[in-house]
């Protein structure tokens, strides 16, 4: 099988099952003998910052000079990257030959009164294989969507990982943070390890009760480990991170924002606690491995003249963290936004957040089956000088070339519109 095919064989799968479950998944891996128990895994749910944690955890293993796999979502560049190993992403042979020994089961499960297996479980399945023949080290796997009936929670893991709760996919999810709370807990699993940044008094019961049944110890930041966040400059953030046993020395992160050191302290707990069941980790490995930390489209610059950023803030939470970030990092700057987002998203909510920092916003919109239009953007904005553009690279040409010498051009919104205006800057398309 070619590349080529096996990717429109997978995009062509079902989305979502309206009855879901882990019945389909347990199916595929009773066939293929079980890869998943094979993996010593790490499995990491929550709102916001998965990728930025695992990114974060896979340098600082990495470091050590461990193997380590990641399985994320979505990509930003190519459908490989959601299955990497030490951050190259699977080639595309492999990707192919994983497809022609998945296919055929597939379409056996089909048969069954069970149903075929939706895209994102075939794509788990893919990587639980993978991942399982290569024999990696660690493996660092993030659910795709929630947490208890996700297809990624087939795997019984060394550590689970909350990062935290927010308000999205709440169609799916539940309409309160203890709905959204209880999908997320169920990722855990009996005494086994569970570290989290949920900050919310009652998301963390939730999170508490299930752990509790589980037996399984629960590591809260700001309780069972801290980290104290020194300053922000230019290079990014300096912070200290300490528990009972450790306390670091002054660590950077080139990731910027508050909430991205929340999110290197759970990777840095995280290694801990492998730390602790048996792994060599040494912790003076944490510098360089947090050091070199980067993940795309994360208040990202790809070009200094103008400044620009993109930030993939897709939700009210992301939102809110990425005008933090810039409250810190440009405060008194004048900031231009090109913006793009999602009809299932709570778009009133975010452009007002934005309002804070912004004053001059292009609205655009990217072809994508429920991207709004630039003109419905506009109606929700609150932002004083709103402009329709509905061409993307319009709207960043405009936008670029009202860019003062000490601005800021800020593009946002949707992450699948982040990950197409990312390619541009790539390749060099925008020639202004």
């Amino acid at each position: 099988m070619k590349y080529e095919e096996a990717i429109e064989w997978i995009h062509s799968r079902e989305k979502f099952k309206v009855k879901p479950g882990l019945k389909r998944m347990t199916w595929m891996m009773e066939r293929l003998n079980h890869p998943e128990q094979t993996l010593n895994a790490v499995h990491i749910a929550g709102t916001n910052g998965k990728g930025s944690t695992v990114s974060f955890l896979r340098h600082i293993l990495q470091e050590q000079k461990f193997t380590v796999g990641t399985f994320t979502s979505p990509y930003i560049e190519r459908f490989n990257e959601r299955i990497s190993v030490n951050g190259t992403p699977i080639p595309d042979h492999s990707l192919a030959f994983l497809v022609e020994i998945i296919k055929p089961l597939a379409e056996e499960l089909a048969q069954t009164p069970l149903g075929e297996p939706t895209e994102f479980e075939i794509i788990t399945a893919m990587a639980m294989l993978h991942f399982s023949e290569l024999q990696l080290d660690y493996v660092l796997i993030e659910t795709g969507l929630g947490g208890k009936y996700d297809s990624t929670n087939i795997l019984a893991p060394l550590v689970s990982v909350i990062t935290n709760i927010g308000h999205d996919h709440m169609n799916i999810l539940g309409n309160t943070v203890e709905e959204i709370a209880e999908e997320k807990a169920g990722i855990i699993k009996p005494e086994v390890p569970i570290i989290t940044a949920v900050k919310q008094t009652e998301a963390l019961e939730v999170i508490a009760h299930r752990a509790k049944e589980c037996e399984s110890a629960l590591y809260c930041l700001g309780e069972a480990f801290h980290v104290e966040h020194l300053k922000s400059t230019e290079i990014g953030e300096s912070f200290i991170f300490s528990n009972q046993n450790y306390t670091s020395p002054e660590l950077l992160s080139r990731m910027k924002g508050q909430h991205q050191v929340e999110n290197v302290a759970l990777a840095i707990q995280t290694a801990e606690q492998l730390r602790a069941i048996g792994a060599n980790v040494r912790r003076e490995k944490y510098i360089d491995g947090i050091r070199r930390t980067f993940w795309p489209a994360r208040f990202e610059k790809v070009r200094n003249n103008p400044l620009t950023i993109i930030d993939g803030a897709h939700n009210e939470e992301g939102t809110q963290a990425l005008v933090n970030t810039l409250k810190r990092h440009y405060d008194g700057r004048n900031i231009i936004l090109v913006y793009a987002a999602l009809e299932d998203k709570p778009v009133s909510k975010m452009i007002n957040l934005l309002s804070e920092v912004i004053k001059t916003a292009y609205m655009t919109t990217f072809d994508f089956p429920r991207a709004l239009s630039a003109k419905e953007l506009a109606d929700y904005s609150s932002i004083t000088v709103t402009k329709v553009v509905e061409d993307e690279q319009e709207a960043i040409k405009q936008a670029s070339l009202n860019v003062g010498k000490d601005d800021v051009l800020l593009i946002t919104g949707s992450l699948y519109f982040i990950s197409k205006i990312r390619k541009f800057f790539e390749s060099e398309e925008l020639l202004w």
